[in-house]
């Protein structure tokens, strides 16, 4: 067997552990590894990395995960091999922005990772959070809803009105970014019922 074939073979299986829902903007040059669900509209920059190393990754609608943005699916450092680690969901509308990592397992929807942010495993976003720019959460805690998250002392304050979905910037990124990005194509059926697109 040579190398070649086994490389292919490597490239059909991670084709095969990914499924891309339709409308969804999946560029070419972002690294994708492992078991993983892309719902409608999300968006993945070119060089943003989403890896599911120790378990599956299920990312939901609108969602923009911009360039060095970082989803990972890990196991805890020291873990037997034989130990299981949980799906990480992803919920809705949620943006993770340049050079952010988000090793969450269960994220809600129209949260925002901003730049540099780190999210550990052991961290629950609920929804309508804001984690400010290189704010590092790494003790296990569930954010309370519309909290944002600032500083270098990681302080906290409660939004006073709940943040709405980037709509607008997905919307331009959904008609833009396929003119100058080579992209995967899509690998599910639509939904019964659904516009996609």
């Amino acid at each position: 067997m040579d190398g070649k074939t086994t490389s292919n073979n490597s490239s059909a299986y991670r084709r095969a552990n990914l499924k891309i829902a339709p409308g969804a903007v999946v560029c070419e040059e972002s690294i994708l590894k492992g078991d993983i669900s892309i719902g409608a509209k999300t968006i993945i920059h070119p060089r943003a990395c989403i890896l599911a190393e120790a378990g599956p990754i299920i990312i939901g609608e609108g969602n923009i995960i911009e360039e060095m943005a970082t989803i990972a699916n890990r196991s805890p450092p020291d873990a037997p091999e034989s130990v299981t680690v949980p799906v990480q969901i992803i919920g809705n509308y949620n943006v993770f922005e340049t050079d952010c990592t988000c090793e969450s397992f269960k994220v809600g929807d129209n949260n925002i990772l901003e730049a540099k942010a780190h999210v550990g495993r052991e961290i629950e976003l609920t929804n309508g959070c804001v984690i400010g720019a290189a704010c590092s959460l790494t003790e296990r805690e569930i954010v309370p809803e519309n909290m944002i998250v600032y500083g270098s002392q990681c302080q906290r304050r409660e939004m006073n009105d709940k943040p709405y979905p980037q709509i607008g910037q997905l919307d331009f990124l959904l008609k833009v970014l396929p003119n100058y990005h080579h992209f995967r194509k899509s690998n599910m059926k639509p939904k019964p019922g659904t516009n996609n697109m």
